[in-house]
C-alpha cells in the first residue's frame, strides 16, 4: 500500500523506486564498490551496472575508479543527486504522513521500528 501511494511521487520526479533506494543507499556517503552497494540494497550485481547507468546518465551519481583498487568503482551522490534525494525523501514524508494521520503517535512509532527493522534484517 505504501509503495503504491509513493509511486506517483517517484514518478513525479523522474524516478523508479530501485533508484529511489540507490539514492537513498548513498545519502549517508559513497558505497566503497558498486559490490558493495549491491549488497547493501540487496539487488543482483550484474543488474545494478544498468541502474546506475541511468542514474549517472541524468547526473544524479557518479563512479569514479577507486585510488586502492582500479578495477573498482566508488558511487557517490553529485549535487543534483542530493537534492533530488531530498526532494524525493521530503515529498514521500507528506504522503506516508497522510497515510498515517489515524494513527497516534506511539502507533507511529511502533509501526516505524517494526518497518525498519524488517528492512535491516537478513
Amino acid at each position: 500500500m505504501l509503495a503504491e501511494a509513493e509511486r506517483p511521487v517517484l514518478e513525479e520526479h523522474g524516478l523508479s523506486m530501485w533508484q529511489y533506494v540507490v539514492l537513498s543507499a548513498l545519502s549517508p556517503g559513497a558505497a566503497p564498490s558498486q559490490l558493495v552497494l549491491a549488497q547493501q540494497i540487496h539487488y543482483d550485481k550484474t543488474r545494478l551496472i544498468a541502474l546506475l547507468d541511468g542514474l549517472v546518465a541524468e547526473g544524479l551519481v557518479s563512479r569514479s575508479p577507486d585510488p586502492s583498487d582500479r578495477r573498482a568503482r566508488v558511487v557517490r551522490l553529485t549535487p543534483l543527486g542530493v537534492g533530488r534525494h531530498a526532494a524525493v525523501r521530503d515529498a514521500i514524508r507528506v504522503v506516508e504522513e497522510e497515510l498515517l494521520a489515524g494513527m497516534t503517535t506511539e502507533e507511529r512509532r511502533v509501526l516505524r521500528a517494526g518497518l525498519a527493522h524488517l528492512a535491516h534484517s537478513d
